[in-house]
């Protein structure tokens, strides 16, 4: 059984920021956010956040990355890091280390979020002990699922936002068009990202013959919602359809009638936007099943570091069954 007395070292690892903190009898310690193209590893991000913050002998380690995970090994898709559990375990001579997909963390946070940490966006109740998605795009676009089974709540990470993008409309088809003439396949994350916010403002640029600058994700959604730039408002505008569609999609797939939770750094900057677009009705807009997918709620997790909630959850629960 876990004791006030553990310690554990926490981290989420994304493709553009690393964060890390400790958790312990006291709660969580103060979260390191560390510049990924900063250090060479994962190994060097380590040894400069115990620097920081060293620690009397740790009871586990939990580690979430943004990548697949095989074999306590997390391979990062927008990075060059490689998270290696059992490399880590015998490097620092820590008890344990588990490797998680960075959004199974989100999901195990699920069952922990308040009303105050979510902003809702349509939908009817949640049904009890029915399945519950978490996605959201940040540097990536990560989908994971919480399961309520016969032995209890089992969270499962996933390649979801690596799936093919689906139009469904002229104009999406042709956005969708331009985009598999640069990338080929054309993923959801290649329009549901930061860098895929960026692809739909050039390709909206392009084929309506407008002479834009060049941007940013963060300069198109914050002139998107101010209304400076029509392109950066297209494609907001788009990205929130798109997500919409998407989302409804994955609760369709998991038949998450529990709920479907928004996350990533990326959505919050736009909430309200998001709230008076077009993504709850692209959710909802499922054909023979837009019933079933209606009374689905949708939610915006607004907690600062969801993440965190479920990576101490996890450690507790592995120091529980392996004590």
């Amino acid at each position: 059984m876990a004791s006030c007395s553990e310690q554990f070292l926490l981290g989420d690892i994304g493709g553009t920021h690393a964060r890390f903190a400790l958790s312990g009898g006291d709660g969580l310690g103060p979260i390191d956010d560390m510049l990924v193209s900063g250090y060479r590893s994962m190994d060097d991000a380590l040894k400069a956040f115990l620097a920081r913050h060293p620690a009397a002998r740790l009871s586990g380690v939990v580690l979430g990355g943004a990548g697949p995970v095989d074999g306590n090994r997390c391979v990062m898709t927008n990075s060059s890091w490689v998270i290696d559990g059992n490399a880590l375990r015998d490097l620092f001579n820590w008890p344990w280390v588990q490797v998680i997909n960075d959004f199974e963390a989100l999901a195990w946070s699920l069952p922990d979020l308040a009303r105050p940490d979510l902003r809702t966006i349509g939908g009817g109740a949640a049904v009890v002990g029915a399945p519950v998605i978490v996605l959201g795009p940040g540097t990536g676009l990560g989908v994971a699922s919480l399961i309520d089974g016969p032995r209890g709540l089992s969270a499962i990470g996933s390649e979801g936002g690596h799936a093919t993008l689906a139009g469904t409309s002229k104009r999406e088809d042709a956005i969708i068009a331009h985009l598999r003439s640069r990338f080929g396949h054309v993923s959801a994350e290649r329009a549901l990202s930061g860098s895929g916010l960026v692809n739909l403002y050039e390709a909206i640029a392009e084929l309506d013959g407008v002479d834009a600058p060049r941007r940013d994700a963060a300069d198109i959604s914050e002139s998107g919602v101010a209304g400076r730039c029509p392109v950066s408002r297209s494609a907001l505008e788009l990205f929130c359809t798109l997500l919409g569609s998407f989302a409804g999609d994955a609760a369709l797939t998991f038949g998450a009638r529990g709920g479907v939770y928004i996350a990533g750094g990326i959505v919050p900057h736009f909430l309200e936007f998001l709230a008076a677009s077009q993504f709850r009705a692209s959710f909802e807009a499922k054909g023979r099943l837009s019933g079933y997918v209606k009374g689905v709620p949708t939610h915006v997790i607004t907690h600062a570091d969801p993440a965190f909630v479920g990576l101490a959850f996890l450690a507790r629960e592995i120091s529980r069954v392996t004590s």
